[in-house]
């Protein structure tokens, strides 16, 4: 079975330092927006949360997940073809639930 693509946890970090140590210093205390980058906020949380529960659910199911550091993700197969090959920095990482 292929391994299930799933975005690597360090994405949603990054999003929400960048929004809880920056953006919700910019907008000010009191504003519409601040109550709107809050809302935002825990969204992310959300997200994380539910993806944690999905990647429970592969690793009870013995579904292999292939955590992605970027969309440009090149087959396993396609390697040592006329493919250009990955760039290190945005390669996946994978993990093999089990």
């Amino acid at each position: 079975m292929e391994p299930i693509p799933l975005p690597s946890h360090i994405h949603y970090e990054l999003l929400l330092q960048l929004l809880e140590r920056q953006t919700m210093l910019a907008v000010g205390q009191k504003s519409p927006q601040q109550e709107q980058v809050h809302e935002l906020i825990v969204t992310l949380r959300k997200a994380l949360s539910q993806q944690k529960h999905l990647e429970e659910s592969c690793e009870r199911a013995r579904l292999p997940i292939d955590y992605r550091w970027a969309l440009n993700h090149v087959a396993p197969d396609t390697v040592g073809s006329d493919a250009a090959p990955p760039d290190p920095v945005s390669s996946p990482g994978t993990y093999q639930a089990q």
